[in-house]
């Protein structure tokens, strides 16, 4: 697969402040990319350095296998790392008319890039009547003109309502089934676990979790189980090898492994230790309970 983007231990120090710790990421072709982190665990820092607005301190980033310059290889890329900044008095046509002028990109993308956000019946509105979600909408509209190989977005769904939230995400998923690979920086776990492929989860700016959203979560999960004699099945469960830790949640009994143990056997088990139950559900770690795991010693 091709790569896009290649970031090796990358440093950025303000003063005494280390904003980012030897962070590294690589970013191929066709996914989705998610950075995730509290604000100020140096995401914005991250995007910030690649798109060249802000100077590192050390470590290396190449953009297409270092084939390109940056600031030739920032021309094939597409980004929106700051609030929507467009004409108030001009209409949705002419604010992107202006950036293909600039651009020098053909007028004929226009229409096509507003179809795709959905704001097409509206190109003919100022700017200035546009509510957030559609001016974000615009904004998206704007970065993609070019037919971008890479499309960064910082925290797209910042401030929006549920319902601005939802178009976003939906955007996010065409564009992506389109072929265009996303770079997304967000706060928001659900964001992350909904539209994006991969996940490099940041703390502090030190990487915590890189690789597939399926893998922060690929863990033994829990069982949510349930019987007459809650004492008993507790001290029985206790006993059980692949079993790590128990805890009581309101009538249910909570039991987190720590190796594999199929729904069959655990059952088979406490059976087999006079033990009937009356409700058994085998559950996974949500992506936000091990970004919790994995950032509360941090």
């Amino acid at each position: 697969m091709e790569t896009i983007l290649s970031i090796h231990n990358l440093n950025k120090r303000y003063g005494g402040l280390q904003a980012l710790k030897n962070v590294s990421l690589e970013i191929v072709k066709g996914n989705v990319y998610g950075l995730l982190g509290p604000n100020g665990s140096g995401k914005s820092t991250t995007l910030g350095i690649i798109l060249n607005v802000v100077n590192k301190t050390s470590g290396e980033y190449s953009w297409f296998g270092g084939k390109l310059q940056t600031h030739e290889a920032l021309k094939k890329v597409g980004a929106i790392i700051e609030r929507p900044n467009f004409y108030p008095y001009m209409t949705a046509e002419q604010n992107l008319k202006l950036v293909c002028k600039i651009k020098n990109i053909d007028y004929s993308k226009i229409t096509e890039k507003l179809e795709l956000v959905g704001l097409n019946d509206r190109k003919d509105n100022k700017f200035s009547t546009y509510s957030l979600g559609m001016k974000q909408r615009l904004a998206i509209a704007s970065a993609l003109l070019n037919d971008p190989e890479i499309l960064i977005l910082d925290e797209p769904t910042n401030g929006l309502d549920p319902q601005g939230i939802h178009q976003i995400r939906d955007i996010i998923k065409q564009i992506a089934s389109q072929g265009t690979t996303i770079l997304l920086a967000s706060h928001l776990l659900d964001e992350v676990e909904k539209v994006c492929t991969h996940v490099l989860v940041l703390r502090k700016g030190q990487v915590l979790y890189s690789g597939p959203v399926d893998g922060v979560s690929a863990n033994e999960g829990f069982f949510e189980i349930q019987a007459d004699d809650t004492e008993n099945l507790i001290r029985v469960l206790q006993n059980h090898p692949a079993i790590d830790k128990v805890r009581v949640a309101d009538t249910k009994v909570l039991v987190y492994l720590k190796s594999k143990l199929e729904s069959a056997e655990l059952n088979q088990f406490l059976f087999a230790n006079n033990i009937c139950l009356s409700h058994l559900v085998k559950r996974k770690n949500s992506l936000e309970e091990q970004f919790l795991e994995l950032t509360k010693n941090q």
